[in-house]
């Protein structure tokens, strides 16, 4: 539905991924190959310090259906099913982990023109209890969730926000680590030409009356070169430089340096993103 609000999820998304997504220090190597036949696969390869981690994962389509499984270099198996549509509206996605299994959770989306609900619950005598509320529409959206821990008989989440949508700017403020803390966020598309866009985050944590922030830009160099910049009050700031050097396959350098820290030694990361 193009005017329901956004999952709570969402809430204050455009700040976290201008400000932290696609920034990697580590060597990471992904390939996809997506088929017209229903069925993709994915190889994905991480080298952090010494150690090399990686897994393969395949999506199959068929209908409504769609099947993700993925396994790891530790034989791990992950298995989620989605069904789309089994009730109007509503998205069903049962996963579950192998040889876990106490892994097992069943996932309910449900979005209506005004209201976006997402529930979550484990699969095990003991289980993990979510659900997460948006209200609103695409614009405006104010929502909740919570977190139930049957186990423990204590709350994992409860968390809160509202969040004002415009194609030239998102605005944000949450409520977040169970009351404890007070989130504001902010972007602004400047230049609509060249995607140059600015936008900060800041944390109030109400217990201890601490604050931090982060500040970040990214900007579209040409239509196949993306630059981000990221500054925070911790005095770390980082660099992205993103090339598509063919389409849809990505070239990605980051860097972070800790101005602050003595004989401070600048994170690199490499990651390259192939699809044929």
């Amino acid at each position: 539905m193009e005017q329901s609000p956004a999952p709570f999820s969402e809430i204050g998304r455009r700040a976290r991924d201008l400000l932290t997504k696609d920034y990697s220090y580590d060597q990471k190597f992904t390939f996809s190959m997506p088929s017209s036949s229903g069925m993709g696969i994915t190889a994905t390869g991480v080298k952090k310090d010494q150690i090399f981690i990686g897994d393969i994962s395949t999506q199959y389509k068929l209908g409504s259906t769609v099947v993700d499984i993925k396994v790891d270099t530790y034989s791990n198996v992950s298995t989620k099913v989605t069904l789309v549509d089994v009730f109007r509206s509503t998205k069903l996605s049962l996963g579950f982990n192998i040889p876990d299994h106490k892994s097992g959770k069943l996932d309910v989306q449900y979005l209506h023109q005004h209201a976006a609900i997402n529930s979550s619950i484990g699969l095990n005598p003991s289980p993990l209890l979510e659900l997460s509320v948006a209200i609103g529409n695409k614009d405006l959206a104010l929502g909740g969730e919570i977190g139930f821990n049957t186990a423990s008989s204590s709350f994992t989440k409860c968390n809160a926000g509202i969040s004002f949508n415009k194609p030239d700017f998102s605005a944000a403020l949450m409520l977040t680590d169970r009351g404890q803390a007070v989130k504001a966020s902010y972007v602004h598309l400047v230049d609509p030409t060249n995607g140059t866009e600015v936008g900060a985050e800041m944390i109030h944590r109400l217990s201890t009356y601490e604050n931090s922030f982060s500040i970040g830009s990214a900007h579209k160099v040409d239509s196949l070169t993306s630059l981000k910049t990221r500054f925070s009050d911790n005095g770390k700031v980082a660099m992205l430089y993103q090339r598509e050097w063919r389409p849809k396959s990505l070239v990605t350098f980051s860097a972070e340096y800790d101005t602050k820290a003595k004989s401070s030694v600048p994170k690199l990361g490499l990651a390259l993103a192939l699809k044929p």
